[in-house]
């Protein structure tokens, strides 16, 4: 069996001062850096796959933006291969499967930013397309996120429509790993 590393979106904009800053991305990324290393050691293929937004409207991984870029923790070095997508999905619209496909990968350990929406995202294609996968949770990092709040509402509030309720980072990290344990094994 043939093993790989996907490293996703682990970009200059998630970290602190960055255009959509994560709970925990310097932990996660120091992880997905050892992570890396050792991967390097023993000679696996490491695939570092990079966001690139493309709607005008976006507010991070703008094109030629210090944002966009690779954070320095994981930098590209030789032997590593660059994929850019547009999408959550890494495998979406991305040449990453025929890429694993060339070097006849049949196991990939996932690790990266956001939990909660481009490693979700990407580990669930991989499982599908029949990878078996590893995400390494302590090497990913997510935000608090802001949900509409459905019930217990007053009746003032019931008038002007629903209220937005913060979920913490730490919980949605939570869920979202123990969510994926269908489709690949969480360490």
């Amino acid at each position: 069996m043939t093993h790989a590393l996907i490293v996703v979106d682990i970009q200059n904009d998630y970290f602190p001062g960055g255009a959509m800053e994560l709970v925990g991305a310097e932990k996660a990324a120091s992880e997905a850096a050892l992570v890396k290393r050792e991967y390097k050691a023993l000679g696996h293929p490491v695939f570092m796959v990079q966001h690139v937004a493309t709607s005008p409207e976006a507010t991070f991984f703008k094109p030629n933006t210090k944002g966009v870029e690779i954070h320095d923790s994981v930098a590209l070095v030789e032997g590593d291969v660059l994929i850019v997508k547009n999408h959550p999905n890494a495998f979406l619209n991305t040449n990453l499967l025929q890429e694993l496909r060339d070097r006849n990968v049949s196991a990939v350990t996932i690790v990266g930013m956001m939990t909660h929406m481009c490693i979700d995202s990407t580990v669930r294609a991989a499982s599908d397309l029949g990878f078996k996968v590893v995400v390494v949770g302590d090497a990913c990092a997510t935000k608090d996120l802001q949900v509409l709040k459905l019930n217990g509402l007053t009746t003032q509030q019931e008038s002007v429509g629903s209220y937005m309720h913060v979920i913490p980072a730490a919980d949605i990290q939570a869920m979202y790993l123990d969510a994926l344990r269908s489709f690949a094994t969480v360490m």
